[in-house]
């Protein structure tokens, strides 16, 4: 359990090709690790995928290989999470919906870590930014997003965890806090949103090739983790139909642990 969510496992939660044909998708933190993997499966599962994060050039990149990837076009949006007010959130939402004409899933791939500190040598400025980004912004673009949303039969939200027994320890900080409010966010909208067409999903990665991690556990060979890959595949096959089963549940990716789970 992370929270109230129950934790499940697939085979191979990967989806299948033409899962998401003619469904728009929303991807924050697209040039990130698990952002840029989230988008190229997304893409390559037939969406239209729009690309959000704040370094234009790095969207630019990243446009390309999406591009490459599947038959749709994507969409840059750029846009500061740690900045960004919920009129920000508001004209995302009004963008996607008059640029797109529809909107059938988001996946919350960015993410801020600083790095690990005492609670006591934490920058008031660098908590703020760090709640923001990866609970708030993740609260007022899905709160934003709703009602386009549900004009859709078949939506889902993708939020992404980290495991709750490392991030609780000390020197989290409020990367470990935001976490798991997080699993709260989403156990509340999950209860809101369960007779609705608009699904909630939990994706929990293991460990893998990306900066957070370099920054998390410096002296690692982060090179010898796997890439995004997988995790990426993984927040695509949510947002499909075939994750319809683990609605509410978190899809954990790690290595098993005897846990009790559910299955799509």
């Amino acid at each position: 359990m992370i929270g109230r969510l129950a934790l499940a496992r697939v085979a191979e939660p990967t989806p299948a090709a033409g899962a998401l044909d003619g469904r728009t998708v929303l991807v924050t933190g697209a040039a990130g690790g698990l952002g840029r993997a989230a988008a190229l499966a997304c893409a390559a599962a037939g969406a239209g995928v729009v690309l959000l994060g704040r370094k234009v050039r790095a969207l630019e990149a990243l446009y390309d290989e999406v591009a490459a990837a599947g038959p749709a076009q994507p969409a840059i949006y750029p846009l500061d999470l740690a900045g960004a007010t919920p009129a920000d959130y508001g004209q995302v939402a009004d963008t996607i919906e008059r640029e797109c004409g529809r909107l059938d899933g988001i996946v919350h791939a960015a993410a801020q870590f600083a790095g690990l500190q005492p609670v006591d040598q934490i920058k008031p400025e660098e908590w703020t930014r760090t709640q923001q980004v990866n609970l708030t912004a993740p609260f007022l673009l899905t709160q934003a997003c709703l009602p386009l949303l549900r004009l859709r039969e078949r939506a889902a939200v993708v939020f992404v965890f980290d495991d709750p027994a490392t991030v609780g320890k000390a020197f989290w900080g409020g990367y470990g806090v935001a976490k798991h409010a997080l699993a709260g966010l989403v156990s509340i909208l999950h209860e809101e949103t369960d007779n609705g067409p608009v699904r909630v999903h939990g994706l929990l990665p293991g460990p893998m090739r990306s900066a957070l991690r370099r920054t998390a556990w410096f002296g690692e060979d982060t090179m010898s983790l796997p890439t995004p890959d997988a995790a990426g595949a993984a927040a695509a096959f949510l947002l499909g139909d075939a994750a319809a089963g683990l609605r509410g549940a978190v899809l954990d990716l790690r290595a098993s642990n005897g846990s009790a789970t559910r299955t799509a």
